[in-house]
């Protein structure tokens, strides 16, 4: 137990704590802090009593690599700065901050996970020589009248004074030793985040700094605002230095990406809605060093209508269903922890001979038509699709079209194998014919030109009235519609889901209901039918209609798509 390593100390403090009791009225019951979780905390350390039997203060306890992760062990004395008159005892371990108030009748301590740690920084007080420590954590905790629990702010203050001199030598080493003890905090919380199945985590590079992208127009408008009032408290309490960029027109992140020195930033964050992430996926695919762009990691912050990729972020957390600002938070602490994971990215060939790069989606027939059609409703935000869904399901309508795809087997690395040692030379090379930067681009070996018949094995959708087709390549696809909960950021596969003509209203809307818990699927509905691919074709012929790749809407035609496992790298926990 913690407060029995510090024991010892407790005579010191007894006599420390009388005397000065003795100089001073007692305010004990005032200023008792209880450490509830929702409030802040300000403590400072014990002063060296020289000439007594207690440690000096500079050195206290530092154990290094001394647990299974590696991390820092320390421990020291703290009290209460506001009053002086309650005494803490703090241990860091590799997985907790505990903090035990020290009295005469033992109890237990607060153990702080550093799993829910978003950082920690040190400073020196304006008024005094003192050096302040603060740990941010953000533990999911239930509000009032919520369902489920949801990340909240709990910031932990503590005050440092090693020497009550005035020296400034003295002040330069009360903050060293801050330094010390956030850089263990930081340190300890890193390693113990989190290994999620499938996905490989790495820490973070912070030399630089991040840019963060803002589409002020984006959703209801609110997007700088939400920066204000909760990213950049955020990045400076994890003491990630970071550059605001605000967009000023269509593709504005396009070019900029394209253009840019990407040696000055360890990242590319994005606080808008998809449609930003998308134009700045294509302008790091558009750049001469494509290969190494695409390696540079971006993030995702809910700021716009849909908010997909940052709801599918989430979801792969493993924690239960948020929305809003509780979506923002969790999304701002998972940029905070700076862990990255592959993300898939999928080559679109549209039939002008255009080529995307898409991270989310491709949809036609309904979901494409709401989507596109509600942008009358913008000012609404995201209840835009609410009636944009409403509108259409009182016109419903079909669209004629062909539809194929190639499989996906459980080994994805058999799938690319043959289709390379059948379809590899003949595509490439007629891509290379037609543009010749095309070679030294991702080469899509399952693909053959679109006025070519798809390959034999390839399977052809008998069906030709549809509903609608989604293409999903992450789980969400708006911030409440988990369409394809078993699909993760580099699982390679194409998630597709097609709906038939015949199906009647109320089924329809019984299956968007069920889709915001992800159960669409168990309603057994003949008319709904998933599929997993590494490939497909789109051919529509119903005229005029929309298609839209990543909630963007592209030129109307034949199109196909291959999945590319792996070939970017996303913020992501």
């Amino acid at each position: 137990m913690v407060y029995n390593r510090f024991l010892g100390y407790v005579n010191v403090i007894r006599f420390s704590v009388t005397r000065e009791r003795c100089l001073e009225p007692s305010n004990t019951h005032t200023h008792t802090h209880t450490l509830r979780p929702a409030t802040a905390v300000s403590l400072t350390a014990a002063p060296s009593r020289h000439g007594m039997d207690e440690p000096h203060s500079s050195r206290q306890g530092l154990v290094l690599g001394n647990g299974p992760g590696g991390g820092a062990h320390m421990h020291g004395l703290f009290t209460d700065a506001e009053t002086g008159q309650v005494t803490y005892c703090l241990e860091l371990t590799d997985s907790c901050l505990a903090v035990q108030r020290i009295t005469f009748t033992p109890s237990s301590p607060e153990r702080l996970d550093l799993r829910d740690c978003a950082g920690s920084r040190a400073y020196l007080g304006e008024s005094d020589r003192s050096a302040y420590l603060c740990a941010y954590f953000y533990p999911y905790r239930y509000r009032w009248m919520a369902s489920s629990p949801v990340r909240r702010r709990d910031e932990r203050r503590f005050r440092l004074e090693l020497n009550a001199d005035d020296d400034n030598d003295d002040a330069q080493a009360n903050l060293r030793e801050a330094e010390r003890w956030a850089r263990a905090i930081r340190g300890n919380s890193a390693r113990c985040a989190g290994h999620a199945s499938g996905v490989l985590f790495s820490e973070g590079l912070r030399s630089c700094g991040v840019m963060v992208l803002v589409n002020p127009q984006s959703g209801w408008g609110q997007a700088t605002a939400l920066y204000n009032s909760h990213i950049q408290r955020m990045l400076t309490e994890a003491d990630i230095p970071h550059t605001l960029v605000i967009t000023e027109r269509q593709n504005h992140a396009r070019e900029m990406v394209r253009n840019a020195d990407l040696t000055q930033w360890d990242a590319l964050v994005i606080l808008s809605g998809d449609g930003l992430l998308f134009e700045v996926v294509n302008g790091l695919m558009d750049r001469p060093d494509w290969e190494k762009a695409i390696q540079t990691p971006v993030g995702i912050l809910p700021g716009g209508s849909g908010n997909a990729l940052a709801a599918s972020v989430h979801h792969y957390t493993r924690k239960p269903q948020v929305w809003g600002e509780d979506l923002l938070v969790s999304c701002g602490f998972v940029l905070c922890k700076g862990l990255t994971s592959k993300l898939d990215l999928i080559s679109v060939h549209l039939s002008s001979g255009v080529r995307l790069f898409s991270f989310l989606s491709i949809a036609w027939g309904f979901v494409a038509d709401v989507d596109i059609e509600s942008e009358q409703f913008r000012l609404i935000g995201p209840f835009r699709f609410i009636v944009g869904t409403l509108v259409r399901l009182a016109s419903l309508r079909t669209y004629r079209g062909k539809l194929a795809f190639l499989p996906a087997t459980d080994n994805l690395e058999t799938d690319v194998s043959q289709a390379q040692q059948t379809h590899n030379n003949r595509a490439s090379n007629k891509s290379s014919e037609h543009n010749p930067s095309e070679h030294k681009r991702l080469v899509d070996h399952l693909l053959v030109p679109l006025d070519q018949p798809v390959p034999q094995s390839w399977t052809v959708v008998e069906e030709q009235e549809f509903v609608l087709v989604v293409a999903m390549f992450q789980s969400y696809l708006g911030e409440d519609w988990l369409v394809a909960p078993s699909a993760f950021t580099d699982d390679g596969v194409i998630h597709l889901f097609y709906m038939t003509a015949g199906i009647s209203r109320p089924t329809l809307l019984r299956l968007f209901r069920a889709m915001q818990s992800g159960t669409h699927m168990e309603c057994g509905c003949p008319h709904l039918v998933y599929r997993r691919a590494r490939a497909l074709r789109l051919e529509p012929e119903t005229r005029p209609g929309i298609i839209t790749v990543d909630g963007e809407q592209v030129e109307y035609g034949p199109l196909q798509a291959q999945a590319h496992r792996g070939v970017a790298r996303l913020i992501t926990g």
